[in-house]
Order: structure tokens, then sequence, then C-alpha cells
């Protein structure tokens, strides 16, 4: 990837749009809760993503981990 080259870092421009909703630009991040870390954590994960097909990282890290256990088991 290049420096100031955004288009070409998609997906990451995304979560950092969606984390600027929880804590704006210029906001120093020292400033930013345990907690409120966690609760945007929570939301992403929980957040449908089309990628997925319309399912959450969640629910797809769900499945995975079912599917190791039903492996080894």
């Amino acid at each position: 990837t290049h420096p100031y080259s955004s288009w070409e870092r998609g997906t990451n421009e995304n979560h950092n749009g969606i984390i600027r909703r929880f804590i704006p630009k210029g906001r120093s991040v020292s400033d930013v809760s345990d907690q409120l870390v966690q609760r945007i954590q929570t939301w992403m994960n929980n957040l449908p993503r089309r990628i997925l097909g319309f399912q959450t990282p969640k629910e797809l890290f769900l499945e995975e981990i079912t599917k190791l256990q039903l492996f080894t088991n």
C-alpha cells in the first residue's frame, strides 16, 4: 500500500469511519475509556456485513469455532 492512498484500503477506511462515529477526529486516544473501546468492539462484531452474506463477524466466528470443536472431538 501507499501512504495517503485511502482508496487502496477500502475495508480499513470503512472501519475507520465506523470508529469515528464513536470517537470524533481530533479526540485524544488516551481519553478513550476501556468501556468505550469494548462497546465499539461489540458493536462492530455484531454489525452485519454485505461481504459476509449479511452475517456478523461474531456469527461467522462462532460457526468456525463450532466446526473446529466438531472436528477435534
